[in-house]
């Protein structure tokens, strides 16, 4: 296997870690990008991958994607990612999240861990059971923390709307076709806001009882995961997984706006300039999906109420807004504006 700091999307991260604890069962990787701001903070998530090095590529991805998301979100947290190697037909156990957390805890500090895709709330109370490390706890009446996939879902609608706004020179999703590509806690959400505001919506998962079930409660339309990305629409919201602009789906989109939860949907830095090229408003995943971590974050730092976590999701659009402003003004696309927005504020402009 190559050494780390000559994978692609090796950012000169300051430390990578892997664990492997025989015990258990645990094979992870824990990537620490930044802590310009603060500590690193970014989930864990609980993953199968064809090949040991996809896991390594991924912790990179999602911990550089952390670091520009805390800056952009104004969070004294710098990024960071981890990644349990989910093998195939194994069973995550006890065993298994408390050594994931004996790692955690070994980095003193430089990384603080939570929910991710594969992971529960549960999980992570396992998990702090070993370290101090951990955000997203549960939590009673007003207090910040818990799951952060409907503040995540907040921050997206709000987002969708600015895009809205934006594409469509319209402050309303009345009547507006929005294609929803994965429809759990976040896009779930998403959807339930948008269709009370009168969208009409179709929705993709690859979970599809789950997509049908939501279907039949919003009155929306179904299609497959993939075929959901050619559905001619006015807005397509990826909340699954990531990669999927790539030079070929981006080919084929039938829409004006792309803006949805999902963490790094560009496959590649070029596929940026493909989608701009396009004219597609594009809103940076990783602005538009901050409502999670700035739910989690205040959380650990204790300093807030819910009331705060909203305050600040809501400044969302107008960050966006400034993004596409100075993608119109300069020609540049949407995603290298926010990249460097992101790169001065971690100081590495």
């Amino acid at each position: 296997m190559s050494a780390v700091w000559d994978f692609a999307d090796f950012d000169d991260h300051e430390h990578v870690h892997m664990f492997r604890d025989r015990a258990s069962g645990l094979t992870a990787v824990i990537a620490v990008h930044s802590t310009h701001l603060g500590p690193g903070a970014g989930g864990v998530r609980y993953w199968h991958y064809p090949q040991r090095k996809a896991a390594i590529t991924d912790a990179l991805r999602l911990s550089r994607g952390m670091s520009y998301k805390n800056a952009m979100a104004g969070l004294p947290m710098g990024g960071a990612k981890g990644v349990i190697l989910a093998d195939e037909g194994a069973e995550k156990t006890p065993a298994m999240l408390a050594a994931f957390g004996r790692a955690v805890d070994s980095l003193g500090g430089a990384y603080v861990t939570a929910e991710d895709v594969g992971m529960s709330v549960a999980d992570i109370v396992a998990i702090s059971h070993e370290t101090q490390y951990v955000s997203g706890l549960p939590v009673a009446g007003d207090a910040v923390g818990g799951d952060p996939g409907p503040q995540t879902a907040l921050g997206v609608y709000l987002g969708i709307l600015a895009a809205i706004r934006q594409g469509l020179g319209t402050d309303s999703a009345k009547g507006v076709r929005i294609a929803i590509q994965g429809v759990g806690s976040v896009g779930g959400g998403v959807a339930r806001r948008l269709a009370a505001d009168g969208a009409i919506l179709t929705l993709a998962d690859v979970n599809l009882a789950r997509a049908k079930a939501l279907a039949d409660e919003l009155g929306a339309e179904l299609a497959d995961s993939a075929a959901i990305m050619e559905i001619e629409a006015d807005v397509l919201s990826p909340n699954a997984l990531g990669a999927i602009l790539t030079e070929e789906s981006i080919a084929k989109l039938r829409v004006p706006i792309v803006a949805g939860g999902a963490n790094n949907q560009l496959a590649t830095a070029a596929d940026g300039q493909r989608v701009h090229d396009r004219s597609i408003v594009y809103a940076p995943d990783y602005v538009i999906n901050a409502g999670g971590i700035i739910n989690v974050a205040l959380e650990y730092l204790g300093q807030s109420n819910r009331e705060e976590v909203e305050n600040r999701i809501r400044q969302i659009p107008g960050r966006l807004a400034d993004i596409w402003a100075e993608s119109k003004a300069s020609g540049t696309p949407a995603s290298v504006v926010a990249d460097r927005m992101a790169q001065k504020l971690i100081g590495r402009g």
